[in-house]
């Protein structure tokens, strides 16, 4: 009998790569990326830990999980230090902050 590819096993890996890469947009993408590929995950490893001699592709969710916790950890501590920030300083103080480090470029 032919092996399948486990469904959503390339999307995973994607939104876990995404997940990292979405850390630099505030981290609310990397967030909403990283949370969606677990969600994933946990179906398709539920899906391969029932029948794992049907499946393939088991790599590629075991990749998409670990990068996506790792992008969702990096993400969730960027949205932390924003919102310490804009609660210490205000907005005003952040753009004036951001004001300075584009003056020393």
């Amino acid at each position: 009998m032919e092996k399948q590819t486990l469904p959503n096993a390339t999307l995973i890996l994607v939104f876990g790569i995404l997940s990292i890469v979405g850390c630099c947009c505030y981290g609310i993408l990397g967030v909403i990326f990283g949370v969606v590929a677990l969600v994933l995950a946990k179906k398709a490893t539920a899906m391969y830990t029932e029948n794992p001699e049907l499946y393939e592709g088991y790599n590629n969710v075991k990749t998409g999980k670990i990068l996506a916790i790792i992008g969702l950890i990096i993400s969730a501590l960027y949205v932390i230090s924003l919102i310490i920030i804009f609660t210490t300083i205000g907005y005003d103080g952040y753009m004036e902050m951001v004001r300075e480090q584009m003056g020393q470029y």
